[in-house]
């Protein structure tokens, strides 16, 4: 197998496996992605066969997955004032963008800050990785970001997970040992 194919082929497990893409999804990143060399009859049947693959693992999950426990951390964190999204775009400057863009559809003061992981998060974490949380407070400085981390190191720790996390702004907050099993789109 070329470079190109299984650049591509890596790039159709990481949307399926990551559980937010849907067959189409998966479908249209071949298309993005096609360069000169690719096999675009073989990478497109591929994505059936991924999901399949992915629906067949599934039925060995644990009822409850470290997604699962994650979901419902930021769950909590929303009525604590802390807005969390998953795989906001696909960079940090994307990640907060995406973050404004949603705590502008919300009145003013019903957060304060926000936390999300985004699609590079995402690659990481779906072979084993670990994953990385990012944070921020909406209008202040280092003492408040501090806070919003906290928060959100609190009700990660009540869900059970360990992380490593140096306390300060410079480091956002890392799940080592963070399990990706997420069912989501389960369209074959």
């Amino acid at each position: 197998m070329n470079e190109v194919n299984q650049y591509i082929l890596d790039a159709i497990k990481i949307n399926v496996w990551g559980g937010f893409s849907s067959p189409a999804d998966v479908q249209e990143l071949i298309s993005d992605l096609l360069e000169e060399g690719a096999d675009e009859q073989t990478l497109r049947q591929s994505v059936g066969n991924e999901f399949k693959a992915k629906l067949e693992a599934e039925k060995s999950w644990p009822k409850v997955t470290d997604f699962d426990r994650l979901d419902l951390v930021f769950n909590s964190l929303k009525d604590k004032g802390i807005i969390c999204l998953h795989n906001a775009g696909y960079t940090m400057s994307d990640g907060h963008e995406d973050s404004h863009e949603v705590l502008h559809k919300h009145p003013i003061g019903k957060f304060f800050g926000y936390c999300f992981y985004h699609g590079q998060d995402l690659e990481r974490a779906v072979p084993g990785g670990g994953l990385m949380l990012a944070y921020d407070h909406i209008d202040g400085d280092v003492p408040e970001k501090i806070s919003v981390a906290q928060t959100i190191k609190q009700e990660l720790e009540k869900e059970g997970f360990v992380l490593e996390w140096d306390g300060t702004t410079r480091q956002r907050i890392g799940i080592p040992n963070f399990d990706w099993k997420h069912r989501g789109s389960n369209c074959i």
